[in-house]
């Protein structure tokens, strides 16, 4: 290679770079092993690590995924597919992606849903500057401080770039969920959307319904996000609950946490508003001998149609974390989903009563909620040491997530679903029993 360059050696080749940038020390590395003698010894460094059960969500949940995702996952015909650029010729492809929007549609209750974006955050933010698209001249944009604050991070960053678009907070009620009337108080013929968490960050499920109502008065449309995916199947569907546009990230339908990624995103609207969604969709068609077949029906980015035309730029859409998604809820089916989500809200509760018993633990929330609820408890951060030091992380305090708030100091945010264990309860429990105690 350094022939073909025209480069005498390496010193040469890297000579550019200023010396006080260049590693100049041995690196201190072991000599080479034969394959098993390292897969021996990464199984020993595997073994050192001590997996921590634990009661963390806020947005990435851990749910039991069957083994038979990872099945369909690993197939060659899935594994090695990109993005159908040429998409008559990857039937396989397109027919998952059509199932997973004909699944998304069914969860959102909405008519039209795109074959997937990047995760939660992105659609949230791409379903804004689609309402800013429809709304012409409206340029403010009403958000509840109850949506997830990373996505709202996301949304600030999509509208520095976008060039237009203000963003209005609007607080929670002492229940947790949206000041309806501080949102009727903020709105007005300048807004083009109104954004609910469904559930919301707090684990509460806010009021969809009478925020679209109050949205609709002034011509603004109504925005759904969810970050717990699972929860669709046991609440009432967004576009029911009036949501023009419905997103939610779908990590916990199939997919690990993986540290926190890949996720990827749902995204519905309603039939009219299909030309300005962004990313790409399939449809179903018949060819010339009356066979079924798959099409882009529509794929308004700007990879596929002039850039001033288009209603994005993502660039793909989410091939093999959908194809989990589909997968997932395949197997799991409508009645199979709800069970699933029952029982998650059912532990979610059970254990939410027996913490808030425990002395110097109180739950902040009163509004309904699905499988996350807020706590507080005394001395939380020493606490929360205490249970890690056990092998158990029980939940995300809040003052890592909103530092800017004063009212997160001592607060959690709990998270329970099917793979929380009793034992892992009892760990909880106890920890908090044996402070009082001491």
């Amino acid at each position: 290679m350094l022939e073909v360059i025209g480069a005498a050696g390496i010193d040469e080749l890297f000579a550019s770079i200023p010396a006080a940038l260049r590693e100049s020390a041995e690196l201190d590395l072991p000599a080479g092993l034969p394959e098993a003698e390292v897969l021996g010894r990464l199984r020993e460094l595997q073994a050192r690590n001590s997996p921590a059960a634990g009661f963390q969500g806020a947005g990435c949940y851990r749910h039991y995924v069957p083994a038979i995702v990872a099945a369909v996952l690993g197939r060659g015909e899935f594994a090695t597919a990109y993005t159908p650029y040429q998409p008559e010729v990857s039937q396989g492809t397109l027919q998952a992606c059509f199932e997973f929007q004909t699944y998304v549609s069914i969860l959102t209750g909405l008519e039209v849903a795109n074959a997937s974006m990047y995760d939660g955050a992105s659609a949230f933010a791409e379903a804004v500057l689609m309402a800013l698209r429809i709304g012409g001249n409206r340029e403010r944009v009403l958000v509840s401080a109850a949506v997830h604050p990373e996505y709202r991070r996301v949304l600030g960053t999509y509208l520095d770039g976008y060039g237009r678009g203000r963003v209005s907070e609007i607080a929670i009620a002492a229940d947790g969920r949206t000041d309806l009337e501080a949102l009727e108080a903020e709105l007005g013929d300048d807004v083009a959307a109104v954004c609910i968490g469904y559930p919301n960050f707090f684990g509460v499920i806010d009021d969809l319904a009478n925020a679209s109502r109050l949205a609709k008065r002034v011509g603004a449309l109504s925005i759904s996000a969810t970050t717990e995916a699972l929860a669709l199947g046991l609440l009432r569907e967004p576009g029911k609950a009036g949501a023009d546009i419905a997103v939610a990230e779908g990590q916990s339908l199939g997919l690990p946490m993986s540290y926190g990624g890949p996720g990827v995103g749902l995204f519905a609207t309603r039939r009219e508003f299909v030309r300005q969604m962004p990313g790409r969709l399939v449809g179903e068609t018949i060819d010339e001998r009356g066979r079924r077949g798959y099409v882009l029906t529509l794929a308004t980015r700007e990879q596929h149609i002039r850039r001033e035309k288009a209603t994005s730029n993502i660039c793909t859409n989410q091939g093999l974390a959908a194809l989990a998604v589909t997968v997932f809820l395949s197997l799991a089916g409508r009645s199979g989903l709800r069970r699933l989500a029952e029982l998650n809200a059912t532990a979610a509760h059970s254990v939410c009563e027996r913490l808030s018993r425990q002395p110097g633990v109180q739950k902040v929330y009163t509004g309904p909620f699905f499988n996350e609820f807020v706590v507080q408890v005394d001395d939380c951060s020493s606490w929360f040491e205490e249970c890690c030091g056990r092998g158990l992380i029980p939940g995300v305090p809040l003052s890592e997530r909103l530092p800017s708030r004063e009212d997160t100091a001592d607060r959690i945010l709990v998270t329970v679903t099917e793979t929380c264990s009793e034992s892992d309860v009892d760990v909880l429990l106890r920890s908090l029993r044996e402070r009082e105690a001491a």
